[in-house]
């Protein structure tokens, strides 16, 4: 077991961080345009605006984080600002697509279990060490960050997920969030004995 900042004590006095800051405002009109334009996709039943609302979360999401890091603006509010905003743009998202395709729901169901409770409640966890957030928890245990937060698995997290969706391979996407819950399970676990 890799863990590097395990001598440290737990509570922290790393500072906040202002919500001032270019991520910050692209996390805040990147959620909430994906929101505004989500719950008009649910109105109009528009699979089209929902899409599209799909998009300007992931792009939204992407260029917060890349500026934050090349602006140097990466703040533990940033982080769970991001956590939450993702949340909340997933669960809508995610209802406009059972509007449209409700044969899904036992999926989107287990997506959301999965990405609204397990993955917010292990993303959070970096608040319990002194870093900036989840993209630093390699600081605390590398196994546990490359399983949820290297690039690789964020992408595995939502994406494969939402392919198997949109080829309408349900019972691919639902094997798919098993394995990504069983990972988080894990982890959190593991989380869990590295706390005093």
């Amino acid at each position: 077991m890799t863990t590097l900042l395990l001598d440290r004590p737990v509570a922290t006095a790393l500072p906040v961080g202002s919500l001032r800051t270019w991520a910050n405002l692209v996390t805040l009109v990147r959620t909430s345009a994906a929101v505004v334009l989500g719950g008009y996709a649910i109105a109009t039943h528009d699979l089209r605006i929902s899409a599209l609302a799909y998009a300007v979360y992931w792009v939204g999401d992407i260029l917060d984080g890349w500026l934050a890091r090349r602006l140097h603006q990466e703040t533990r509010l940033g982080a769970v600002l991001d956590i939450v905003s993702d949340r909340a743009c997933t669960a809508l998202l995610c209802a406009g697509l059972l509007a449209h395709l409700p044969g899904a729901w036992v999926l989107a169901v287990a997506f959301l279990l999965s990405f609204a409770v397990l993955d917010t409640m292990l993303s959070l966890a970096f608040l319990c060490w002194p870093i900036l957030g989840p993209n630093d928890f390699h600081l605390v245990d590398r196994t546990v960050w490359q399983l949820n937060w290297s690039p690789l698995a964020k992408a595995a997290n939502t994406a494969g997920v939402v392919v198997a969706i949109a080829l309408g391979w349900y019972a691919v996407g639902l094997a798919v969030v098993v394995a990504v819950g069983a990972v988080k399970i894990w982890s959190a676990a593991r989380v869990l004995r590295l706390l005093p």
